[in-house]
């Protein structure tokens, strides 16, 4: 399979995936889930142990293959969760999906990244790979801060030489802080959205 052909499936599963969140999000909305946690909490119902289970396993899909935008799924993880819970749902999750994409940019090379990123994005951050110890060090800033493109630069890490071992540590250790960010964004964003409407 060619790399334009690998991107505009991954573009097309993105944009149908964008699609299906903003038409449930508008279904639950309307349904008033929004503004009683007890019942966002309800859709869950009373699986303890398969509603995590099920939720850890989309937070490591949306990791891999961007079908559901990560800043939303991890605002739901707290909405449903609660806050620590979810904190430790998404970060399991995301930090699982990290470590994924990581070993598949290694094992696949820039083919199977460039049928993930674009050229552009690609483009702009191989350069930080010419120096293995400064990509660790930039690498580390931009999974702690919420503003970098996570995903890719995970799969680029694995381009480098950086062992497992310090790319998980990298994760384990920086990431909390970015997904409480988001987290809290996300939520506070949207309760101030809705107290608009």
């Amino acid at each position: 399979m060619s790399i334009a052909l690998s991107r505009k499936i991954i573009n097309a599963l993105s944009i149908m995936g964008l699609i299906a969140t903003v038409a449930v999000t508008i279904y639950l909305f309307q349904m008033g889930v929004f503004r009683d946690t007890n019942s966002l909490r309800g859709l869950v119902g009373d699986a303890v142990i398969l509603g995590p289970v099920i939720f850890i396993l989309i937070q490591i899909l949306q990791v891999v293959v961007p079908v559901i935008p990560g800043g939303v799924s991890c605002a739901a993880g707290v909405l449903i969760f609660g806050p620590v819970a979810g904190f430790i749902y998404n970060y399991i999750g995301i930090a699982i999906g990290s470590i994924i994409i990581f070993l598949l940019g290694r094992r696949y090379g820039k083919p199977f990244i460039l049928s993930l990123i674009s050229e552009k994005t690609y483009d702009k951050y191989i350069g930080w790979l010419d120096n293995d110890k400064r990509f660790e060090r930039l690498f580390a800033l931009a999974i702690f801060f919420p503003v970098a493109p996570d995903d890719a630069l995970c799969l680029m890490a694995g381009l480098t030489n950086m062992s497992l071992k310090k790319f998980s540590l990298i994760i384990i250790l920086a990431k909390p802080f970015s997904i409480f960010l988001y987290s809290l964004a996300l939520i506070y964003g949207g309760t101030f959205l809705t107290n608009l409407l």
